[in-house]
């Protein structure tokens, strides 16, 4: 196999010999949040088994000869059953190949990443796995929105919008996530909005509370919506936004008005340099 012409910065990084398994987090979008790990294991790889959120681009950094298999899971929409792609990997990895499973966002992050490792373990397969930017983080970072401010929370909690059978999660302790945490994160919650704004609400929230949904994160397809749990259902139903999507709640949604850096990008000005009315500078801390 012909070295790939994709280069990287100067280091002793690792070789991904046959049959192993690279479990890869690509990201949440914008090829630029790969890891360097990633690229070596896209340049050494003769196989790529990708998910749906990972980027054209990302694949084009492939080695040429690297085969492509597309093993995306859409809500939805017809997908590949979990136990064939972790089975599928496991018969690549006995072939002798060399498998990057490259997964959007953070495999770990309910991108049941342990499950597909967990597998190949079992069945005798070795595994590296790298770690990936989640959109939980970084898709709210490029919407201006940090899950941790000081002045804010001192807690957040990620959250899962449906469980295994795609319906909406019935064993969250909305009362107990409302109290523990000023800051939710919600992933995979568009389909279930009306049932998620319900259990916040009946937990305690104000209807007020600031909610930013993120579709698309970090791509240039990206929308951003502020609203509040009070109007966001019609908010959503106003707008073009739809999966994949984060759903932010918390006062931290506020920052956005100064942290909006796409849009200081284009030239726009701050919406508000003191969102959560601190009345004074932001050095001044104690």
């Amino acid at each position: 196999m012909e070295e790939s012409t994709l280069s990287l910065p100067t280091g002793n990084w690792p070789t991904l010999k046959p049959g192993w398994v690279w479990l890869c987090g690509a990201g949440p979008g914008d090829p630029g949040l790969m890891t360097v790990h990633a690229i070596n294991a896209l340049r050494q790889a003769d196989v790529i088994v990708y998910d749906a959120l990972v980027a054209p681009e990302i694949l084009e950094w492939a080695h040429p000869d690297a085969e492509k298999i597309y093993a995306g899971k859409r809500g939805g929409k017809p997908s590949a059953k979990q136990a064939d792609i972790s089975l599928q990997l496991v018969d690549l990895a006995k072939a002798g190949k060399r498998v990057l499973r490259l997964k959007g966002g953070d495999p770990f992050v309910f991108g049941r990443g342990g499950e597909e490792a967990q597998t190949l373990i079992q069945h005798g397969v070795n595994v590296r796995i790298v770690p990936g930017i989640s959109a939980g983080i970084g898709g709210l970072a490029y919407a201006g929105i940090p899950v941790t401010h000081r002045d804010v929370n001192q807690a957040v909690t990620f959250v899962t919008g449906h469980d295994q059978t795609g319906e909406v999660t019935k064993t969250l302790d909305w009362d107990a996530l409302s109290r523990a945490s000023g800051v939710l994160v919600i992933y995979m919650g568009m389909k279930h909005a009306p049932a998620i704004r319900d259990g916040l609400l009946g937990a305690g929230r104000s209807v007020d509370e600031p909610v930013a949904i993120v579709s698309q994160a970090t791509t240039p397809d990206q929308k951003v919506l502020e609203t509040t749990l009070g109007t966001m259902l019609d908010d959503i139903a106003n707008t073009e936004m739809g999966p994949p999507a984060i759903i932010c709640v918390g006062r931290s949604v506020l920052m956005r008005q100064v942290l909006d850096w796409q849009a200081l990008e284009r030239g726009e000005a701050p919406r508000n340099l003191d969102p959560l009315g601190r009345g004074k500078p932001a050095e001044e801390r104690n």
